[in-house]
């Protein structure tokens, strides 16, 4: 693995030419009082290193006559490890993570502007580490000052991102091992959701089925908080209480993804807890699907990549409108958003090292073309809130209705031919579903 990143940090540093890129890595994150969460390394400073320890620093410098790539870490000490894990150390990380120079981070300070001074810019993300941002504005200003003396020195500081984040977009054969593993074990643990799922059982409960097969098979554990949303719970997006006992005849959404070795996935899908749909439950899933398996057919290199909402945002419309949910012109419907109160977000984003992963999603007006090695989620939804408030001209909501929550989301590869779905493993037509149900 060492070799891929100093692939990539080669291929960046082609980039930047005679400039020097700087990278902090992610602070520990409290959970309360003195407490902190398990250390989850920046992603941009992973790409570049695979160096998963905080307090550290790396510099790329190409320009350099000795060093390219740099490393300040946190030393060797016995006292601390003891209390919070091992560290690599100086000598280690040299050797392991093929540094040309490795530092102590109390060196920073003294060693970092020889690897500045004769930049012509500074590649740096000011992001929300304010006070290492200001230990980069103050080594550039002293360089400033001195500039017209010298004539040479760094007169920018410019963000990384536009250079780095198209690269981290583009999934290697490593990396999609990786989410292929990702998405296999998320797989496994919906496909058990959903046989354990039952009525009288807490949504917890289900969570607990699913957290437990991610840590079972290896990953690091969830990608982001899971939702695990009964009933009514399915219409808010972003669900996380996971405190509500499921009853009959209601839908479960499950949101779940898993981390293996950095790398996300991020499956949804929307089943029955008795074991099989009611009519309105059914109209509205088939909608959703429909609109997904359309949104998907249209993943394929030199697409636009707003065509796959577009997509998705008319066979929802047109499923809303033959339901009598919706009235009007289609057309004139989707101009003025008055599908949103049922849909209200887009149909996917990226993913990656980050769930939702870097990368662009239009230029100006231009919307970015999918490319061969991207992956991206796929995840329409309807949601009929029982307190859904509809858009002016549209017809009340038969209480029915209400309630019903459907979201589907699988995760996509943009392939040289076309694309591949990493989580089919998870059954998704309505005859699939309730079939694994009785069984």
């Amino acid at each position: 693995m060492q070799s891929e990143y100093a692939q990539r940090r080669e291929q960046f540093m082609a980039k930047i030419g005679k400039g020097t890129a700087v990278f902090r890595s992610a602070p520990m994150a409290v959970m309360h009082n003195d407490v902190e969460y398990n250390f989850r390394q920046d992603s941009d400073f992973f790409y570049l290193t695979g160096f998963n320890e905080p307090s550290a620093v790396a510099v790329l410098a190409p320009h350099h006559q000795d060093h390219r790539f740099i490393l300040f870490v946190q030393p060797k000490d016995l006292e601390k490890e003891t209390w919070t894990g091992y560290r690599v150390g100086v000598d280690a990380a040299k050797e392991q993570f093929a540094a040309d120079a490795v530092y102590s981070i109390d060196e920073l300070s003294e060693k970092l502007p020889q690897y500045l001074e004769k930049a012509d810019r500074i590649y740096y993300h000011l992001g929300r580490d304010k006070a290492f941002n200001e230990t980069i504005l103050k080594h550039w200003q002293r360089l400033l000052a001195i500039y017209p003396k010298k004539g040479i020195g760094p007169t920018a500081i410019e963000d990384p991102a536009p250079l780095l984040h198209p690269m981290r977009q583009i999934k290697s054969t490593i990396e999609l091992e990786r989410m292929r593993k990702a998405a296999d074990i998320a797989a496994e643990a919906h496909n058990r959701a959903r046989a354990f799922a039952q009525p009288g059982r807490f949504e917890y409960e289900v969570q607990a089925e699913i957290e437990h097969t991610f840590r079972l098979r290896g990953a690091m554990g969830p990608a982001y908080p899971s939702i695990v949303a009964s009933g009514a719970n399915a219409c808010v997006l972003h669900y996380t209480e996971n405190t509500r006992q499921m009853q009959d005849g209601e839908l479960l959404l499950i949101d779940a993804g898993c981390a293996y070795d950095y790398y996300n996935s991020d499956i949804t899908r929307t089943f029955p807890v008795g074991g099989a749909f009611t009519s309105e439950q059914q109209a509205i899933y088939e909608i959703v699907l429909e609109a997904q398996l359309q949104a998907i057919a249209h993943v394929h290199p030199g697409n636009p990549y707003n065509q796959v909402h577009d997509t998705a945002v008319r066979v929802i419309v047109q499923g809303l409108l033959d339901l009598g949910l919706l009235c009007g012109d289609m057309d004139e419907i989707i101009k003025d958003e008055k599908y949103k109160p049922f849909y209200m977000h887009r149909t996917g984003h990226w993913l990656g090292l980050d769930v939702h992963d870097v990368g662009v999603y239009q230029h100006g007006e231009t919307p970015h073309t999918l490319e061969p090695g991207q992956v991206l989620t796929v995840e329409p939804g309807i949601y009929i809130s029982p307190y859904i408030k509809p858009a002016e001209g549209q017809p009340e909501i038969d209480p029915r209705w209400h309630g019903i929550g459907v979201r589907i989301e699988d995760d996509v590869l943009v392939t040289s031919t076309g694309h591949e779905i990493l989580t089919a493993a998870v059954p998704k037509r309505v005859d699939e579903i309730q079939r694994s149900l009785r069984s």
